[in-house]
This record gives C-alpha cells, sequence and structure tokens, in this order.
C-alpha cells in the first residue's frame, strides 16, 4: 500500500510523503498545522458499557486505506457513507505494512470524525517504528481528536518474520503498556479464536499472551475473523473462566465476496474454512454474484447465533464494500433507520 513517486518531507510532522499523498496531508490540516476542532468522542470502552447495560449489540466496521486514488473516492465517498447509514457505533481503519499508509491511515479516521461525527479508531503496530516515533504518531493521533486506538503487533513490509526495530518493541503488550503510559487512550487488541498462524506452541500459548496484552491495559478485543462459531466460544469460555478476562472480546465476521478471495485470505491469517463451508464454495466456483449471496446468508447465521450466545457485539469486515455488511444487518434488524 504504498505509492510510487517522487518524495517531499512534510515539515510539520518529519514523515515523508509522496506528491499523490500531498492531497491526504491537506485534507488533515498537517501541512498547516491545523488543528480540528469537534465534538469530544466517546471511548470504545464506554460504548460496549452502556450498550451492555441497554441490552443492546456494538455494531463496528473495518477499513483498510486504499491503494489509489479511485480507490480513496470510492471508500470516502461512496462506501463509508453507505455504511454509515445503518448508525454504527464506531469504525476502525487499518496501518499498512511497516506504517506504509500512516498519513491515510489518519486522514481516513479524521474524516470520519469530522465530516460523519462517528467514534473512529486508528490502528498503529510496532513494525519500523521507535519508541519516540510512535510517540510522536500519538501526538498526531490526538491532536485530531481521536481518542481510541487499536494496539497491534503488524505485519512487516513484504511479509516474511516479525523483527524487532532498534529502540522499538517486539510485542504489542509493550505497545499497549507504553500507549497506557504516553496518554489516556482507550485501548483494544486483536485475539485469535484458532490461535495466532505465528504461534507455534498452540491456542492456548496464544490465549495467555492475549491476557499478557489484557493486563497491560487493553480495554476490549476485536477477534481475526472465523467461520465456526465453536472456537469462538471456545476461546471466550478459556478467556473468561480460566484466565479471569472481564473486557469485551468481539467477534470479527468476514461476509464472503468470492471463493477465491477467501481462500487467499485464509490462507494468509491461518482461519480455518469448515469441511461444510468449503465444500458449498467450491460448488459455487467462480460465480462471485452466488458467492456473494451465500456469504450474506452464511454470515447473517453466524451473527445471530453470536448475538443469542451474548456477544458484545459484532465486527464487520467491510473490505471497503458496503453492499453484503448492509444486508447482513438488515436481516439482523440492527440497519438503523
Amino acid at each position: 500500500m504504498r505509492f510510487i513517486s517522487a518524495t517531499i518531507c512534510d515539515t510539520t510532522t518529519g514523515f515523508k510523503k509522496t506528491h499523490a499523498s500531498c492531497r491526504v496531508s491537506s485534507e488533515l490540516g498537517f501541512l498547516a498545522g491545523f488543528r480540528h476542532i469537534q465534538p469530544p468522542m466517546p471511548f470504545i470502552r464506554d460504548i460496549y458499557a452502556a450498550k451492555r447495560a441497554a441490552g443492546k449489540p456494538v455494531v463496528s466496521f473495518e477499513f483498510f486505506p486504499p491503494k489509489t486514488e479511485e480507490g480513496d473516492r470510492n471508500l470516502l465517498d461512496k462506501t463509508i457513507p453507505a455504511l454509515l447509514q445503518t448508525k454504527p457505533d464506531f469504525c476502525s481503519v487499518t496501518y499498512g505494512a511497516g506504517g506504509s499508509t500512516r498519513d491515510k491511515t489518519l486522514m481516513i479516521v479524521d474524516r470520519i470524525q469530522r465530516r460523519h461525527g462517528m467514534v473512529a479508531v486508528a490502528h498503529l503496530t510496532c513494525v519500523c517504528a521507535t519508541k519516540e516515533e510512535i510517540r510522536e504518531l500519538l501526538g498526531q493521533i490526538r491532536a485530531l481528536g481521536v481518542k481510541n486506538v487499536l494496539a497491534l503487533r503488524g505485519d512487516p513490509p513484504g511479509g516474511g518474520e516479525f523483527k524487532v526495530t532498534p529502540g522499538g518493541f517486539e510485542f504489542s503488550s509493550q505497545l499497549v503498556e507504553f500507549i497506557r503510559g504516553v496518554d489516556d487512550f482507550c485501548i483494544g487488541v486483536a485475539g485469535f479464536p484458532e490461535g495466532h498462524i505465528a504461534c507455534k506452541e498452540g491456542k492456548l500459548v496464544d490465549w495467555r499472551h492475549l491476557k499478557t496484552k489484557i493486563d497491560a491495559g487493553a480495554d476490549y478485543v476485536l477477534t481475526q475473523l472465523f467461520f465456526d462459531n465453536a472456537d469462538y466460544y471456545e476461546f471466550c469460555d478459556h478467556l473468561c473462566s480460566k484466565l479471569g478476562v472481564k473486557v469485551p472480546l468481539v467477534p470479527g465476521i468476514i461476509p464472503i465476496l468470492s471463493s477465491a478471495q477467501i481462500k487467499r485470505f485464509t490462507a494468509m491469517c491461518g482461519a480455518r474454512i469448515p469441511a461444510r463451508l468449503a465444500a458449498k464454495l467450491e460448488a459455487l466456483g467462480d460465480d462471485d454474484a452466488a458467492v456473494t449471496e451465500f456469504g450474506i446468508e452464511y454470515a447473517t447465521n453466524q451473527c445471530e447465533d453470536l448475538l443469542r450466545a451474548g456477544a458484545p457485539g459484532i465486527y464487520f469486515y467491510t473490505l471497503n464494500k458496503s453492499y453484503s455488511t448492509v444486508r447482513v444487518l438488515k436481516n439482523l434488524r440492527l440497519a438503523q433507520p
């Protein structure tokens, strides 16, 4: 997710940026040192507490920074407005490998909060960043009126094994602890119902690592996508009953759009496609329209079961598309008029 063009240096942030990304910085107001004035946004932890008290689920969406200007326009002018019509509780924006989309991530987060009045969460990672660079980034995030972050270890640029940046962090639990000491942010972290693909010791060990992140100061957990709710229930039971976790454990759901795409995603993240689901996808083949309709049905059934069982809400991996997520929410009667 990188621009290929000549770079200039933004004297306000100190970060290099491409000519294409100058539009991003101008909208953010970084180049002019502009500080936005907007109503204060609530902490995500308070949103979950209020919805729990009201007996209602929290609905949230994830977006990623597009690679092209056309993608920017589609996300900012079409997808986000369409999804925000359903009245979600918050949205989050991912952070490219090695911080490659840092400015665009902040631009989208700022746009969601400032233009649409919706709570937004900025992702940040340990990859290719020192403690002081992260401290500076947190200052920029807070200057935008953003109070909520998702702390991740992150993926190295180009893939491969994670390598610690000198002067940086090795584990996301260290990043959480650092953020907690810098400012009063609400901090989310990632959880893996089937265990993290890189944790060779197995899911129970990975879940202990998650407990370490929570003990370091995490306020809630957003899970990786999964397709068998039994995995999520085992994950929650172990963390809550055996490890004493009290924070919200929020299931992450992805409405499948194509067979090839979801096979690629699951191969990368280690999520399992159950045999019956795999057989159905195989039968539908390359008919993406049919797969999309089936994906809506499957995600609806997953969400209905999760919410009946008491999940605190649903975190939708939208893939920067609105159609399937809106359909699922309407099926669940969660798309507010």
